[in-house]
């Protein structure tokens, strides 16, 4: 005799969950998770293995004294610890993922009530406290295909600091022929695995495209002498740009909620990004960009948000 069954919404479900979603995403950044092991070698797999290992116990440990129910399977710890070991160098000691993805993990996570109540991506979080405490080790960086530690200046430094990048060019940018962090350097294994998450729908062009557009806008204009000579291809290709731009500014819970609130975030991240390389005192500027712009996402959602159907 029921016909209608009165439930509280949503009323509309779908096969997702965020254990698929988490474990999905991680699985777009095998290509280059495998890069980074090819290109720096044995060292990028142990701090990719430290990271992740030391965010699950330190997730674990944590729900179990907060008496919170232990979520460690769905894939966001493991996100959270191999995303920050993309942003570290392929050769620290050993504390320096332990102590990032604690407090990535900690800071960055937990005491805010767990996922999806963070108001900062956690693996950026645990990155900048790093880099705050200890930036020796986290701005050394290995030659590519290195075996002896040799160490090297990223592009982005060798550009800022005007010693010359004759011996680099585009394509070497392209496949990972630089130093840098773990994660950021092969741009090809990172489009592979964007390219990925577009099929499976669960990005979208706004944050990306936005982000990317607004970098490279700014870039042109100021980013050389005179002004609108800027090597805005150059930057985009350098860097954590592509990280940055695709698998961690789509964040769904750091980042806004509607397309337009998207377009605003994804276009200050790629601002902010621009002017920290042009006139920061570090010749990169991704992580701290995307940060402040997390701080903006509730104020951004408040003025973006859709109207309600009658209203």
């Amino acid at each position: 005799m029921d016909k209608f069954i009165v439930t509280s919404s949503p009323h509309l479900h779908k096969k997702e969950s965020v254990r698929r979603i988490m474990w999905t995403v991680n699985m777009s950044l095998l290509p280059a998770a495998v890069a980074g092991v090819f290109i720096f070698g044995a060292g990028a797999a142990w701090i990719m293995a430290l990271c992740i290992l030391s965010a699950i116990i330190s997730e674990a440990v944590l729900q179990k004294l907060t008496h919170r129910k232990i979520s460690v399977l769905d894939g966001s710890a493991f996100l959270t610890g191999l995303l920050l070991a993309f942003n570290l160098p392929a050769r620290v000691p050993f504390w320096i993922p332990i102590a990032g993805s604690f407090f990535a993990i900690a800071i960055g996570k937990q005491v805010f009530g767990g996922l999806g109540q963070n108001i900062f991506n956690p693996a950026l979080a645990g990155r900048a406290f790093l880099t705050a405490s200890w930036p020796k080790y986290v701005t050394t960086f290995t030659a590519p295909f290195s075996c002896d530690a040799t160490t090297c200046a990223t592009p982005l430094t060798l550009l800022k600091e005007g010693p010359g990048l004759d011996h680099l060019s585009y394509m070497d940018l392209f496949l990972g022929k630089k130093g840098g962090c773990i994660g950021e350097v092969c741009i090809l294994a990172l489009l592979i695995g964007a390219a990925y998450l577009f099929y499976k729908k669960y990005i979208t062009w706004h944050i990306p495209l936005s982000y990317i557009a607004a970098t490279a806008l700014v870039i042109w204009i100021f980013g050389g002498k005179p002004l609108f000579s800027g090597d805005w291809f150059f930057h985009i290709l350098s860097g954590g740009l592509i990280l940055g731009a695709f698998f961690m500014a789509t964040d769904y819970v750091t980042s806004p909620l509607t397309g337009k609130g998207q377009i605003i975030f994804g276009a200050g991240c790629g601002l902010l990004t621009a002017v920290l390389r042009i006139w920061g005192g570090s010749a990169e500027g991704v992580s701290y960009a995307i940060l402040m712009m997390n701080a903006a996402t509730p104020v951004i959602d408040r003025f973006t948000a859709n109207r309600v159907y009658g209203s």
